[in-house]
């Protein structure tokens, strides 16, 4: 199976993260790939803030832990007391590059800014993993996680995610979810809302003169999924019917015939005219969507307006994508500073619970109030670039058709 960029960068960081500096030229060799592809991958790691790159070497950011594998009690305590005696905070996520990276960065500064020092481990989007990476960031010495799982499927929240409620340290839950009534739902969270974003996506395509669009969207992660839950709820909402079933799609990289499968499933739906928009997620699948298109005479935006979801790397598409933006730095951020306020309540001898909760029993006004989990949600919002256009009239398309032939 091939290896996808995001495998790929993340084998970088943990190349760089055990070396602790390394030549772009000897990270090429590790890697398998060419000097230019390594140098580009650098490039954009540390475009993120995710490495410092100085004349031809790459080191780990010293205000960032090791994002995986053991790392030494003493050497926290040290670079803790370096940044000021503040908490060290720990941090799984499920990758350090693509849509996290950003999530990352939110943390890593807020952090920085509250004298904390972060540590990261990755899980690589293995559920079964993230206890055992959770456990090596408290050996670590972390007096607080903000916590985002691996979780894939539908299932692998309840299969994978109640020993998160148990953690003996205040926790937040970060760009997830917990299901209503679980025990997870009883932690703090920081969230995008993705259903407000599927909505605003929707309601702008019919702004323009479309019908519903059709969701072209993956289904391996739980923003994925949250896409999909959101679309139905805009057409309900909207009092839209779907223009036919969701599309499927898949990492053109990692599995190339179901990617075509899906490129030909949107053409079909253009060209015998059941939608004249599409959403898709995400970024990546929807710039190599649209270049796949063009070959198949199908244009973006003139016979399809896309708006893409997460708007990562949208902008640099040779149409520059309109796109969801969640928002991911802000995620990262908010979680940050309201772990950092639950630690510094606890250090201050205010009730609680481990998990970041406060105590549910006695007690009485607002301070007992201030113990409350919070789940907070954030917004994203809509960046409108050149891939939307208003739907043609039916005198627009017979006049394509007479200079060009019927689309097929």
């Amino acid at each position: 199976m091939r290896e996808s960029a995001a495998e790929r960068h993340d084998r970088l960081l943990a190349l760089v993260r055990e070396r602790g500096t390394a030549r772009v030229a000897d990270l090429a060799v590790q890697l398998g790939v060419s000097p230019v592809t390594a140098r580009r991958d650098v490039e954009a790691l540390a475009g993120r803030g995710l490495l410092d790159r100085v004349h031809g070497q790459v080191s780990w950011p010293s205000s960032v832990g090791q994002p995986g594998g053991a790392e030494h009690p003493a050497g926290a305590e040290a670079l803790s007391a370096a940044a000021g005696r503040g908490p060290v905070i720990g941090l799984l996520a499920p990758s350090a590059t693509y849509y996290f990276a950003e999530v990352i960065r939110g943390a890593r500064e807020a952090a920085a800014r509250a004298g904390a020092r972060l540590i990261l481990r990755i899980s690589d989007y293995r559920p079964e993993d993230d206890r055992a990476r959770t456990e090596g960031l408290l050996a670590s010495g972390a007096e607080g996680l903000l916590v985002a799982p691996g979780w894939r499927a539908p299932g692998d929240q309840a299969e994978h995610g109640d020993w998160i409620a148990e953690l003996p340290v205040p926790a937040v839950l970060l760009e997830r979810r917990a299901e209503p009534g679980s025990a997870l739902d009883g932690l703090d969270r920081v969230s995008s809302d993705h259903r407000h974003g599927v909505l605003l996506a929707v309601r702008h395509l019919v702004g323009l003169g479309h019908g519903a669009p059709l969701l072209v969207a993956r289904a391996d992660s739980p923003t994925a999924l949250a896409v999909r839950a959101g679309y139905a709820r805009a057409l309900r909402v909207l009092g839209l019917h779907a223009p036919g079933p969701v599309v499927d799609s898949v990492p053109a990289e990692v599995e190339p015939e179901g990617f075509e499968a899906a490129v030909r499933a949107l053409r079909a739906a253009v060209a015998s005219g059941t939608a004249t928009a599409a959403l898709v997620h995400n970024d990546v699948d929807a710039i190599q969507m649209v270049q796949r298109l063009a070959e198949l005479g199908v244009r973006v935006p003139e016979d399809l307006a896309l708006i893409a979801y997460d708007d990562e790397v949208a902008a640099l598409a040779d149409i520059p994508l309109t796109a969801v933006a969640p928002p991911k730095r802000q995620v990262g951020r908010l979680a940050t500073e309201l772990l950092v306020e639950r630690l510094a309540a606890r250090a201050a001898g205010a009730p609680g619970r481990p998990g970041g909760v406060g105590s549910a029993a006695g007690g009485e006004g607002e301070d007992r109030m201030a113990d409350a989990p919070r789940h907070v949600t954030l917004l994203p919002g809509l960046r409108v670039r050149a891939s939307c256009g208003p739907a043609r009239t039916g005198s627009d398309a017979a006049v394509r058709e007479a200079a060009t032939g019927p689309s097929v």
